[in-house]
């Protein structure tokens, strides 16, 4: 049987009708990031760890009244990137895109935000109105093809010791014809990585080469894993990652809460440790609907299984992809000292 394998993009747009914008602010180190689907997508949530960073997330929540989005946004900036999200629906209203049930169109937008106010920058320039002009260029900028690394809300992001950054991934099903994306971004408190090495904690996940020649690790992890610098000296608080898994399964919304939890895991496989006090680990599930896949009893497992590994491979991508901005080493600066 025919495997699965990345879409041709290898990214959450080939999702068909997702577009991803970016945008971001050098200076500031910080940048936000938009999911635009073409039409209204079912939507789930599902946030963990100890210091979450959302806005409309609890109205998507089991019991609640919203299952349907026009937008979701993922911002730097801690809670100044809230403002991401809200002024995100003035364009989104004006072009046509929301509810026209009540007289004027009303997008509903959901978002989460991680914090970057400790990489460095020009933090001075903080503020509601920085996240307000990104979130517009960033719906001006949205298309088919989502950059990798140091863009958007990966901007100012670090992964444990390294840098962090904005990664995608995609994986088609042939089992099923199903299509699954992820978009996140890494601002971890823990690691990606085996100790000290280049080599990922998921890298037996990746597919088709997409991670290129990474070396093994010379020794298991054992009960060693790698953190954020700078804790014991008030940084613990300055982490969280988020993002966005998406299907174009026809889901139901308590299916599409599944691969949500499920893809949550995907985390766990690529970053130690992971949904702690210190983190806000946020992810967001959208459902286009455009594909019915054959009933079966495993559907939902196989789908959640799939989406876990394509979010882990989201997360490898966006770190081998960022460069180094400030004092954190980038991946590729461990890659060659491994191979010294």
């Amino acid at each position: 049987m025919e495997e699965p394998r990345p879409g041709p993009r290898n990214a959450l747009t080939d999702v068909a009708g997702l577009r991803v914008g970016n945008a971001q602010d050098v200076r500031v180190r910080t940048g936000v990031t938009v999911v635009i689907p073409d039409v209204a997508v079912l939507a789930a949530v599902d946030v963990r760890g100890g210091a979450p960073g959302t806005i409309n997330s609890e109205a998507l929540a089991a019991g609640g009244l919203v299952d349907t989005l026009h937008a979701v946004v993922l911002a730097g900036g801690s809670a100044f990137g809230l403002s991401a999200a809200t002024s995100l629906m003035e364009p989104l209203a004006r072009d046509g895109r929301g509810f026209r049930d009540w007289g004027p169109t009303v997008p509903l937008v959901a978002g989460a935000i991680l914090f970057d106010l400790a990489n460095g920058g020009e933090k001075s320039a903080v503020g509601p109105s920085l996240y307000s002009r990104l979130a517009l260029e960033a719906y001006a900028a949205a298309g088919p093809e989502p950059a990798l690394g140091k863009v958007g809300a990966g901007y100012g992001a670090l992964a444990g010791p390294l840098e962090g950054g904005l990664g995608t991934a995609s994986v088609v099903d042939p089992a099923t014809g199903v299509t699954i994306g992820a978009l996140v971004a890494v601002n971890s408190l823990g690691g990606v990585t085996f100790p000290d090495e280049p080599a990922f904690l998921a890298g037996h996940l990746a597919l088709a080469d997409e991670l290129g020649e990474v070396p093994p690790p010379r020794a298991p992890a054992g009960a060693r894993f790698e953190t954020k610098r700078g804790l014991g000296q008030g940084r613990l608080g300055g982490n969280t990652t988020i993002g966005v898994v998406a299907t174009d399964a026809a889901l139901d919304r308590d299916g599409l809460r599944r691969l949500a939890a499920q893809g949550q895991s995907g985390l766990a496989q690529a970053i130690r440790p992971v949904h702690t006090l210190f983190d806000g680990d946020t992810l967001f599930a959208l459902a286009t609907r455009a594909v019915r896949p054959p009933e079966r009893p495993d559907l939902l497992i196989r789908l959640g299984a799939l989406a876990a590994d394509c979010v882990a491979r989201a997360v490898m991508r966006g770190v081998q992809a960022a460069v180094r901005l400030g004092e954190a080493p980038c991946w590729r600066e461990r890659l060659g000292q491994r191979s010294t």
